[in-house]
């Protein structure tokens, strides 16, 4: 039976309408008792500027830190699906020398704050990879396509082992949580599943390919939001190795500004959006899903 999205009622917009007349009571009483003076005119430029140069309306500093954060979310988000999938399988799996590795990356990860993980990847490990991988010596030398979509799609060339270090270090710390999701989703499903699939001659890889990942996915989903809006929120925490994400750009401004309320009540408005869209997107994505079932 496919379940109806509640619908608003008037009761629904009068709560909505007093806690927002509360909110703008608090503001207003916060600003009246501090004397603060609001300069909100001061952060559109931020956000969009007119070059000089070329004339044209480019980024400002805010809108190129939240750039950069969608472009760290989206590579992380996407590695990390990619490492839990793997590591969930390995987990739920009948090996116990592949339960074993699973068990020790999500145990170890998962008891390491991840703003430690972050420095020891930054510099222990991501001076040493990105090096043994010849990816910036290639993209130096390389004046073509593979630049270009570097350049496009992920960072600056030169920016590029900093921004690897950052983006792989967040991978694999979501990569964890990934795995507990997805192994909890695969064990799911019921063993009659797996007993049917197996009788018709299917392989593990094509059981976990062609009938229990595809059911466990709509069990997966709501935790999976949960799980990318996270690492949106926690890619804030690569600006302590000054990659000049949103936060980054933000500490910046206020130190050149000074304008500490309307700078940091910008960057929140931003997390916001990006996390309530993510939120609707998969929201979507499950309803889509259960009409197709």
């Amino acid at each position: 039976m496919i379940q109806q999205p509640p619908r608003l009622k008037l009761f629904d917009l009068l709560i909505f309408a007093l806690v927002a007349a509360g909110l703008a009571w608090l503001m207003g009483a916060i600003t009246a008792q501090s004397h603060y003076n609001w300069q909100w005119e001061v952060i559109p430029q931020y956000l969009l500027r007119l070059d000089d140069a070329t004339q044209k309306w480019v980024p400002g500093m805010i809108l190129t830190g939240l750039f950069i954060t969608l472009r760290i979310s989206f590579w992380a988000t996407l590695s990390a699906l990619v490492i839990g999938t793997i590591m969930g399988a390995m987990k739920s799996g009948r090996s116990h020398y592949l339960k074993m590795v699973a068990t020790a990356y999500v145990e170890t990860i998962r008891n390491i704050p991840v703003i430690v993980w972050i420095f020891i990847f930054y510099y222990f490990l991501g001076d040493i990879i990105v090096p043994l991988t010849g990816l910036d010596r290639a993209v130096n030398m390389n004046e073509g396509l593979l630049r270009q979509f570097l350049t496009t799609f992920v960072s600056d060339p030169s920016l590029l082992p900093v921004f690897f270090s950052a983006t792989a270090s967040l991978a694999l710390y979501e990569g964890a949580y990934f795995t507990e999701i997805i192994r909890a989703g695969i064990e799911s499903i019921e063993k009659g599943q797996w007993e049917a699939s197996s009788s018709l001659g299917f392989t593990r890889f094509q059981q976990l390919r062609h009938v229990i990942l595809p059911q466990a996915l709509r069990r997966m989903l709501p935790p999976m939001a949960g799980q990318i809006i996270s690492t949106i929120k926690d890619s804030s925490i690569v600006s302590v190795i000054s990659i000049q994400e949103l936060t980054f750009q933000g500490m910046e401004l206020m130190s050149a500004t000074f304008l500490t309320f309307e700078v940091w009540l910008t960057i929140l408005a931003l997390y916001f959006i990006v996390c309530f869209c993510c939120s609707m997107g998969v929201a979507a994505v499950e309803r889509r899903l259960t009409q197709n079932m």
